[in-house]
């Protein structure tokens, strides 16, 4: 029966090995998890063989997930992660468009797009569901929302295509979750790459070593030595963009930060939307009320200050390189301008995108974001964590 499980383990990478197989069978022989003349429950055996079969706590989320897969029937594990939304089989206004129609629709500059939206603001008169001109949904305008085309603005409802350079509409974000604790254990250990201690404060801890060479000088008599305390004196200043396409990454992120919270004890953190303007917020529900301007967050933290952002990068190139290309209001600068400022006066930064590494190649907002980030660009997954703390702490 077992042997199954572990092969199925194996598929996971899980790094199980025959030894460490035949330790468990060894255990439930010697009724570890209970008499005979009593049935095994299944989370006595799943403590159980997790104990014999895994020697390091980064692979316990792939154990539980073969574990799962295993005795669930399921033979081969697969990504359990991903589900097919329910909207991608209920959108029927949304248009199945050819290659040579996408390629068809002509995109429009900045300026011809804004003028366009202007025009058909004052001539149309009623509501519009699909076509190619008017305001409305589905087809292929410009303007509307939940249609497909390559630039527009999108005007309420919700985005299809990620590829609108405004949207038109107020919306109401929600803070990331800061104590969520389940599956924070393996970004822990990624973080902990950045972690360095020093000794602060009045000498409060014993310093056995310390102790043990003054006594020996001392011909025996005892000479306690007492030392500061150690402390992590890592200090993080966290931007994370919040709302739109990061509503599809809010469990990572907020896995994430949650980890980040326990592992610094020095930590800032402020939120922005797509790009970082002139200013930035702490709190979701109130970001038009309490604003931290981005001069005083850049002039209020030190250099020392290790400087991390969290977002997709997925917008408009518009919202990046020019003025008034934020979708929320006019700003008078463009975020490129403001990020580095920010890069400048943070030497050590780097850029966290939970959107899979493999379309990064096909979003052109993120390719911007990667040249202005030095390439610093990491994937929100335990090897790009770690890769981007080892680049931080060095």
């Amino acid at each position: 029966m077992l042997t199954d499980f572990f092969y199925t383990l194996r598929a996971a990478k899980v790094p199980v090995s025959v030894r460490e197989y035949l330790t468990l069978l060894e255990a439930l022989q010697a009724d570890v998890v209970g008499p005979r003349s009593e049935a095994c429950s299944l989370d006595d055996f799943y403590y159980l063989s997790r104990t014999a079969l895994v020697k390091d706590e980064k692979h316990f989320d792939k154990f539980d997930r073969a574990f799962a897969a295993y005795f669930k029937g399921v033979e081969m594990l697969t990504d359990f992660t991903q589900d097919v939304p329910l909207d991608w089989l209920k959108k029927t206004l949304e248009k199945e468009l050819t290659p040579e129609q996408k390629a068809a629709i002509e995109k429009m500059g900045w300026d011809e797009l804004m003028e366009t939206l202007r025009k058909r603001l004052e001539e149309q008169k009623e509501r519009h569901e699909g076509g190619s001109k008017w305001i409305g949904t589905g087809g292929t305008s410009p303007f509307g929302n939940g249609g497909y085309n390559p630039q527009g603005i999108r005007i309420g409802g919700k985005g299809g295509n990620k590829s609108a350079v405004k949207v038109w509409e107020q919306r109401a974000y929600q803070d990331y979750d800061d104590s969520l604790e389940l599956g924070t254990r393996n970004i822990k250990i990624a973080l902990r790459r950045l972690r360095r201690f020093a000794r602060e404060g009045s000498p409060d801890e014993l310093d056995l070593d310390g102790t043990i060479a003054k006594t020996a000088a001392n011909a025996g008599y005892l000479d306690i030595l007492m030392r500061p305390e150690r402390h992590n004196n890592v200090k993080v200043l966290l931007l994370m963009d919040v709302g739109g396409t990061m509503d599809e990454h809010i469990a990572r992120v907020e896995e994430l930060f949650s980890a980040v919270k326990t592992e610094f004890k020095h930590l800032e953190f402020f939120y922005f939307h797509n790009c970082v303007y002139d200013f930035l917020w702490k709190n979701n529900r109130r970001r038009f009320a309490e604003k931290f301007p981005t001069w005083d967050v850049i002039r209020k933290f030190n250099k020392d200050y290790k400087l991390v952002f969290v977002g997709d990068a997925t917008m408009s190139p518009y919202e990046i390189l020019q003025p008034g290309g934020s979708v929320e209001y006019n700003n008078e600068e463009p975020g490129a301008e403001w990020l580095q400022r920010l890069v400048h006066a943070f030497p050590k930064f780097a850029w966290i995108n939970p959107e899979p590494q493999g379309v990064w190649q096909y979003r052109q907002s993120i390719a911007v974001i990667q040249q202005m980030m030095s390439q610093r660009m990491f994937p929100l997954t335990l090897k790009g964590l770690e890769e981007a703390m080892r680049m931080l702490s060095k």
